[in-house]
C-alpha cells in the first residue's frame, strides 16, 4: 500500500514538473516598446503620408469660389496634410530650447459635403519611391498593444488601424474615438485571434501596419475638421526561443543558403 502510494505521488510531482516546464517554455517573454513613426516629417524620414477618403470629400476652392485645379485640370480635394511645430507636452514638455530636436506633428484637415459615414484613410509610402505605391510598415515580434497620440477636437469621429497578418488577411482594430479636446494618448491591445504564429518552422509570422482610417459619425458635422498625429508605437514581445539548429528558421539565413539553386 504505502509503495502504491508511494508512486502515485512521484507520478503526480513528475507530471507538475512537465507541466510547469512546458508551461514556461511557452510563456516566456520579453517585451519591448518600438517606435514605428515619429510623424516629425524628418528629411530623413522612411516614408511620406498619403491619404483616400470616400465619396463626398470636399473640393478645395479658390478666394472667388470657383474649384481648385491643379497643372492637369483636375479638381484638388480634401484632405490637406501638413507637419507642424506641435506635440503632446506630457511626452515632449513645455520648455523646448534652440538646442532640442525639432518635435513636429502631421496635422490633417478635412471636410466633407455632406454628413454620413465619411472615411478618411491615411497610409505610409516609401520616401524614395517615385511610383508612390503604398507600403505596409513591418511591425517587429509579436504585437501585443499598439498606442498612437492624436489630437482631437471633441467632434464624434473614430480611428481604426489596419493590420495584415501572415495570410495576407486585414484586420480593422478599432483604436479609439476622438471626441475629445486636446492630445491623448490611445492604445489598443491586438486581438488575440489575429495570428502572428505558424505551428511550423518559422513559427515567427509578424503583421504589417496597412493605414489609419478616421471615421465620421453620422450626426456629427463634417465641414472644416482638424486632426494631429504623433508617435505610433507598439508594445511587442521580441523573445526569441533557442533550439538546436535555430538559425535554419531564419529566413534570411534560408534564402542565402538556398540562393544559388
Amino acid at each position: 500500500m504505502k509503495h502504491s502510494s508511494f508512486k502515485i505521488i512521484c507520478l503526480i510531482i513528475w507530471a507538475c514538473l512537465t507541466v510547469f516546464s512546458a508551461y514556461g517554455q511557452t510563456s516566456a517573454v520579453t517585451l519591448e516598446s518600438r517606435i514605428l513613426e515619429s510623424f516629425n516629417g524628418d528629411d530623413n524620414a522612411p516614408y511620406i503620408w498619403k491619404t483616400d477618403s470616400s465619396r463626398f470629400i470636399s473640393a478645395l476652392r479658390n478666394p472667388d469660389g470657383s474649384e481648385a485645379k491643379d497643372d492637369n485640370g483636375i479638381t484638388k480635394r480634401y484632405p490637406i496634410t501638413a507637419y507642424v511645430d506641435a506635440w503632446p507636452i506630457a511626452v515632449f514638455g513645455y520648455n523646448r530650447t534652440p538646442d532640442s530636436p525639432a518635435v513636429r506633428s502631421l496635422g490633417l484637415n478635412g471636410q466633407f459635403d455632406r454628413m454620413g459615414y465619411n472615411w478618411i484613410d491615411l497610409y505610409p509610402v516609401l520616401a524614395d519611391d517615385p511610383e508612390g505605391k503604398p507600403y505596409e510598415i513591418p511591425i517587429p515580434g509579436i504585437v501585443k498593444n499598439i498606442d498612437l497620440w492624436v489630437w482631437g477636437s471633441n467632434l464624434r469621429y473614430y480611428i481604426e488601424i489596419f493590420v495584415r497578418d501572415y495570410r495576407g488577411v486585414v484586420h480593422p482594430i478599432r483604436l479609439g474615438d476622438i471626441s475629445y479636446p486636446g492630445w491623448r494618448n490611445l492604445d489598443v491591445n491586438v486581438p488575440s485571434h489575429i495570428a502572428q504564429i505558424r505551428h511550423i518552422l518559422p513559427s515567427y509570422a509578424g503583421l504589417t501596419f496597412v493605414k489609419f482610417r478616421i471615421w465620421t459619425q453620422p450626426s456629427e458635422r463634417v465641414n472644416n475638421f482638424y486632426i494631429y498625429f504623433k508617435q505610433l508605437k507598439v508594445l511587442t514581445d521580441m523573445y526569441n526561443p533557442l533550439y538546436d539548429g535555430n538559425d535554419l528558421s531564419d529566413p534570411a539565413v534560408v534564402d542565402r543558403i538556398w540562393s544559388g539553386n
